[in-house]
């Protein structure tokens, strides 16, 4: 199970690159895994302003559907439009070419909510 210790994650199994005020979110390795095969990502929240924990998209796997959760409050400045083509970037390769989002924060103190590598590997 890949968990790089570089970012953040929430305990809905969304990983976070923070750099500066734009945070990158992407599933886990543990999440696109019990998923199963991706088929298609719903976002259709680009340009809006979502709250922590609130529902930015979904991901459709073969088997199931399941809500992707904003892991910091923002708003969504950019959608991997790869994924439409895609989707099969989330299972190979969850950490780079499977992102979803791009964020600008708007309460940097939420970060402090986040867990490590260690913390999350703690709840999987």
């Amino acid at each position: 199970m890949n968990i790089p210790a570089n970012l953040k994650y929430s305990e809905d199994h969304e990983w976070i690159k923070i750099e500066g005020n734009i945070a990158t979110v992407g599933i886990t390795d543990f999440a696109q895994d019990q998923l199963g095969d991706i088929v298609f990502v719903d976002i259709q929240t680009e340009d809006e302003t979502i709250e922590q924990g609130e529902v930015f998209g979904a991901i459709e796997a073969v088997k199931t559907v399941a809500d992707a959760i904003m892991p910091l409050s923002g708003k969504i400045i950019e959608v991997n439009t790869q994924l439409e083509e895609a989707p099969e970037s989330v299972n190979k390769d969850p950490y780079g070419a499977g992102w979803m989002i791009k964020i600008e924060l708007s309460d940097t103190s939420e970060i402090d909510s986040l867990l490590d590598a260690d913390g999350y590997k703690a709840i999987i």
